[in-house]
């Protein structure tokens, strides 16, 4: 089972070659890796004029497992409130990942929040245009993608929960990729403010005060779903500590100042 690239040449260069070239401008441009093993790494997921190169900062300086989980927002609405993607391989220009068969059955097993299903990801860009970075990363790398939609904190929580079970039942490390934009359509200096809070939140590593802060503050951070559900697991994998790789808004491309999104790079471990 194919998953075939929906948004390249849109969102992202469409011709492989121009890809290689675009992500090795963007990887990179954290010096050093963090020592301990990534337990969380938040990506943005927009255009790659918009948060490619902080996208790329913040994978570079996370120390990724070659197993990663993916979870990011479903936007358009379709396929299960909890959609996994159990087999085969994600396609992009001039290459492709494949999918972690053998970890997909255990979380299929494991969580009973987690249903097979393609129709959440059909057409989605929230974990696809990550896709290319973590191949540029390592080709080795495999996946399992999940796409979230479930608005309930209690499910979000208790998936976290299992979803560490079920990774610490391994007998090899597993990263988590969060794909998450922050504030949409507002004014930067707006989202600056609102955002930090946002942020704030969720380096003190707590997923009910990410998810709290975020409704309480009306932040339009379109993540904050899988991102509460991947702190919930990352509390019970022992994480520690949580590093801001940085913040920035769309205005830094278009120098549209009135109507920009956020976008924020993390790295939990």
């Amino acid at each position: 089972m194919i998953r075939k690239p929906h948004v390249a040449g849109r969102f992202y260069p469409g011709d492989a070659a121009a890809l290689v070239a675009e992500l090795d401008a963007m990887l990179g441009l954290v010096g050093e890796k963090r020592e301990r093993h990534t337990i969380v790494a938040m990506v943005p997921h927009a255009g790659y004029v918009f948060s490619g190169s902080l996208c790329g900062a913040t994978l570079s300086r996370a120390n990724l497992s070659e197993t990663i989980l993916m979870l990011g927002p479903n936007h358009t609405g379709l396929g299960t409130p909890m959609s996994l993607w159990s087999q085969g391989e994600w396609a992009f220009p001039g290459g492709s990942l494949a999918v972690d068969e053998e970890l997909a059955g255990l979380l299929l097993d494991g969580v009973d929040s987690f249903e097979a299903d393609t129709q959440a990801h059909a057409t989605e860009h929230s974990l696809e245009v990550i896709v290319p970075f973590l191949h540029r990363l390592n080709p080795s790398t495999r996946i399992v993608p999940v796409a979230i939609s479930d608005p309930d904190p209690n499910r979000l929580l208790d998936a976290g929960k299992q979803v560490a079970e079920v990774l610490k039942s391994l007998d090899k490390p597993v990263s988590m990729v969060v794909s998450s934009d922050m504030s949409h359509f507002i004014s930067d200096e707006e989202a600056r403010k609102r955002d930090a809070l946002a942020v704030e939140a969720a380096l003190t590593l707590d997923p009910a005060q990410l998810w709290n802060t975020v409704r309480t503050n009306d932040i339009s951070m379109c993540g904050v779903l899988p991102m509460t559900l991947a702190l919930s697991a990352a509390g019970e994998l022992g994480a520690q500590n949580a590093e801001l790789v940085g913040y920035t808004t769309s205005a830094d491309a278009s120098g549209d100042y009135g109507h920009v999104v956020g976008y924020a790079g993390i790295v939990v471990d």
